[in-house]
């Protein structure tokens, strides 16, 4: 089950989405025949713990608080792993990493970071921009769109 796009902004249960997004995860490398490490699971966990844009530091901190080493490869493997297995995005405005809410789905991901509380969603590319690199001949091999704003929760004091 994935999350909705935006769940993020929204009040829900945190455990369950974090739940359903590593199983998700699980079995989409078993699937396409990945190994999930344990330190490439607990980089997801911590991603996904998030709802935020984490830089790699930020990971290896965490990572490295928790036994599983301290130097920057640790945390930049199982980053590049995540991103080439389609269980994580690089924000590229941010320099930074979150988990995807599509994980094994052909998609591309828009994102919509708050300025006021840093919380990174995930929402979808609008099919319009599609059509118009459709239009004009050009073929689009990969879309990285980031807008940035005030979430309803930031709006609201």
């Amino acid at each position: 089950m994935t999350k909705a796009h935006g769940t993020e902004f929204r009040d829900h249960d945190h455990r369950a989405c974090v739940r359903d997004a590593l199983t998700e995860a699980v079995a989409t490398c078993a699937a396409d025949g990945l190994r999930l490490t344990p330190v490439r699971r607990r980089t997801l966990e911590i991603l996904l713990e998030a709802h935020e844009a984490m830089g790699a530091y930020e990971v290896l901190a965490r990572l490295d608080a928790e036994g599983f080493g301290s130097k920057p490869p640790v945390a930049y493997r199982a980053l590049g792993f995540l991103v080439d297995a389609g269980l994580a995005h690089r924000v590229e405005r941010l320099n930074a990493f979150v988990a995807c809410s599509r994980p094994g789905a052909a998609h591309d991901p828009a994102f919509m970071i708050c300025n006021g509380c840093g919380t990174v969603a995930e929402g979808e590319a609008d099919a319009a921009l599609h059509r118009s690199a459709a239009a004009a001949g050009f073929r689009i091999e990969r879309t990285v769109l980031e807008v940035e704003g005030l979430c309803p929760a930031c709006q609201a004091v």
